[in-house]
């Protein structure tokens, strides 16, 4: 299932050609990553991040594997609530 980032494509429509190559890739492939129709790389989801100043973030660009790829952020709140910040705990309820 194709998930869009809004996020991605709110900052793309103001995004400067400066800011567009401090990412690494083309305005092009973002959108595509935006719609859904591609994931983004670590390295670009990160890229994106900080030339976005936060906008358009790693955990909304890798929704499914952020944790693993950055666990340092695991422990931070998530805007978007969209995953736990608290570790599984590896005791079963008995």
């Amino acid at each position: 299932m194709k998930t869009r980032i809004d996020s991605l494509l709110r900052w793309l429509k103001q995004a400067s050609d400066q800011q567009i190559t401090a990412t690494g890739t083309t305005r092009a492939y973002l959108r595509l990553i935006g719609y859904g129709h591609k994931t983004a790389s670590v390295e670009t989801a990160a890229l994106v991040e900080r030339a976005s100043a936060g906008e358009a973030t790693r955990k909304q660009l890798r929704p499914d594997d952020w944790h693993l790829m950055w666990p340092e952020l695991v422990n931070h709140s998530s805007p978007d609530g969209s995953h736990s910040t608290k570790q599984p705990s590896s005791e079963t309820a008995q």
